[in-house]
């Protein structure tokens, strides 16, 4: 072109950006012998839309408030800026952005109430996002700022308040609409709520998306409905939306989390394996099963690994129990990547020290944090809280627990467990009694670690008394975990007559935990009339479980009764099962040894006794000594 104007250099710089090309873009945008507001917002727009360039796009913001009197700012780059500012959830920059448009008029639009709801809400001012809402409303409900504060209720988990903001004036309610409500209610985990949703979507006549699909797949995927699943599956080949990477993707893990790892295989082989979320939701399908070596296989055919990949193989090995290949792929990563920051991937490596008892590498890990200052999360801290606690080190478990101000349930809950595992029943009470009277709500969870300290320590009264303050205060129903609890606690305080009365009053199916557990009560209180009883229900839900037969010997055993004990040995050994072999570990120079009380012996056996014959003459020279 032989002569360009500003519409020609605007055109060919945002056909770059939109070809996601911004190093050309920029250098056009710096070659440009014309410029304006235009040029400006939409190398701004691209700047702000692309993932690492958030550095880039305040510079330029602050170039553009320096040329204001020549190019301007208005709407659309205040609300671009707004997006920036969301995305980095910083809100003083926000404020700042908010009273220059309520200086210069600007902040009337829906776009604009819009951006600044949205804004408020990932900066985690929830009720400066409600003002806004209704300040700048009066009273009539404009469709983008409606839209903008469904979607913040539905991320501060406030479903009843997002439901009758939508309700409001329906007839304009469109796809977004219906989007953000039931992908709000699948991510918060109603997803029955959800599906409902979905169809009452249709019946009003607005279509269908890929946006729905993605969200209705993730609510099959939590409901683990195999038959919804697939009439999702069919709708989507219907509407030509498989190929789409996160619906297929979501298709792959209904079918993962439906335990039908033959379909998840035929959709992959049909998509192809360059789609690293469908690559994650395979990993994680054959890490759920178990099958860690194909999931290795899965995760080392991808070239090009992100972090969810990453994370998705450290969870599985960690799911499995496989801590040595925990920290032998922790190894991969820091010599690919150098330094190792995803907050996920750091939460399972002290996952594994917390499984293995490994204090050594764990506090490494905890000083690695420090040494990088890594932002310390709820789920790092709580991560850390649990590493020192199951290492044995409750001192510096309740040191970090102290420092954090805003403790949520989950950290309270993994404390109060950590005390009640160590025996410190008094210090568990009090933490709960703390966590009630700061206004956090208890869940299943915390009356289990509560259960769990009592039968520990024999204190019945107490255990009934949480057991019965579950339902009776907190609207909390009893778990099979919970009812075994009550069980043990009756069977240790030698009141096997109110394990007997307690069996009775359990009003679901009682599984092979229950009997198990009062088999165990039975033991305890030299019952095996009531032993016998059980073995029958017990061995006929988990007859090929090597574990059950043993439990059961040794019910007998305990009381002399030799004959019996006999039957079940024959009985054993008639179904040819196995019980699970002992095992222990040490950590030393970064690799895990573990020991089996039968098996492969390990490689350095015979140097080992060498140095326990060496021990045990030294311990006997020093006993003659004494003496």
């Amino acid at each position: 072109m032989p002569e360009r104007n500003v519409f020609s250099w605007n055109a060919i710089i945002s056909g770059f950006i939109k070809s996601q090309n911004l190093t050309q873009a920029r250098a056009l945008f710096d070659a440009a012998s014309c410029r304006d507001l235009v040029t400006y917002n939409s190398m701004l727009s691209g700047y702000v839309t692309a993932d690492w360039h958030e550095d880039d796009a305040l510079k330029l913001f602050i170039d553009m408030q320096s040329e204001r009197e020549e190019i301007g700012i208005d709407e659309f780059t205040l609300t671009t800026m707004l997006n920036l500012t969301a995305k980095l959830s910083v809100l003083s920059y926000g404020r700042q952005l908010h009273s220059y448009m309520v200086k210069s008029a600007t902040d009337f639009s829906g776009f604009a109430i819009s951006s600044l709801i949205d804004m408020y809400s990932k900066c985690g001012c929830f009720d400066e996002a409600c003002w806004v809402f209704i300040g700048c409303s009066w009273g009539l409900v404009d469709l983008v700022s409606k839209n903008a504060m469904v979607a913040a209720c539905c991320r501060e988990g406030k479903m009843e308040m997002a439901l009758d903001i939508f309700w409001r004036e329906p007839e304009i309610n469109d796809s977004v609409s219906w989007n953000t409500l039931i992908s709000g209610y699948a991510h918060m985990g109603y997803w029955e709520e959800s599906l409902r949703l979905f169809f009452q979507m249709a019946e009003s006549g607005c279509r269908w998306n890929e946006h729905t699909f993605a969200s209705v797949l993730s609510a099959c995927s939590g409901l683990k409905n195999l038959n919804l699943g697939k009439e999702v599956h069919a709708w989507v080949l219907k509407k030509g939306l498989s190929l789409n990477p996160f619906i297929s993707s979501g298709i792959i893990d209904v079918y993962c989390k439906c335990g039908n790892m033959n379909y998840a295989e035929s959709v992959l082989e049909t998509i192809g394996s360059e789609n690293p979320f469908a690559v994650t939701s395979m990993i994680v399908g054959h890490a759920d099963q178990g099958n860690m070596i194909q999931a290795r296989r899965l995760f080392d055919s991808l070239p090009d690994k992100n972090s969810a990949v990453w994370t998705a193989l450290f969870s599985g090995y960690i799911r499995s129990q496989q801590s040595e290949a925990v920290f032998g792929l922790l190894r991969e990563l820091k010599a690919k990547e150098g330094i190792v920051s995803d907050a996920l991937i750091l939460v399972s490596l002290l996952s594994g020290c917390a499984i293995q008892a490994d204090l050594g590498p764990g506090k490494q890990i905890h000083a690695y944090l420090l040494r990088t200052e890594i932002e310390l999360d709820e789920k790092l801290i709580t991560a850390l809280v649990d590493m020192y606690s199951k290492c044995g080190s409750i001192t510096d478990a309740e040191k970090i627990f102290r420092g954090v101000i805003d403790r949520d349930s989950v950290l309270y809950n993994v404390m109060i467990a950590s005390h009640a595992h160590h025996g410190h029943e008094k210090e568990a009470i009090q933490l709960f009694n703390e966590m009630v009277d700061r206004g956090v709500r208890p869940d299943a969870v915390t009356f289990l670690a509560l259960l769990s300290g009592c039968r520990h320590c024999g204190l019945v009264e107490w255990g009934e008394q949480f057991f019965h303050s579950m339902r009776k205060d907190y609207n909390i129903l009893p778990e099979i975990d919970h009812y075994a609890c009550m069980i043990d606690l009756y069977g240790r305080a030698k009141k096997l007559d109110k394990a007997v009365a307690f069996m009775k009053t359990i009003p679901i199916e009682v599984d092979a935990v229950i009997w198990g557990t009062f088999l165990n009560a039975c033991r305890m209180n030299g019952n095996t009339v009531l032993a016998r009883q059980v073995e029958e229900k017990l061995l006929k839900d988990e007859g090929d479980d090597g574990a059950r037969y043993v439990q059961l010997a040794n019910v007998y055993a305990a009381e002399e009764n030799w004959d019996e004990m006999g039957r079940i040995r024959k009985k054993m050994r008639g179904k040819e099962v196995k019980k699970l072999v002992g095992c222990s570990w040490l950590y030393v120079h970064d690799r895990v040894h573990t020991f089996t009380s039968c098996g492969i012996p390990h490689s350095q056996t015979e140097d080992l006794y060498k140095t326990l014959a060496c021990l045990t003459e030294e311990i006997y020279e020093i006993a003659g000594t004494s003496h």
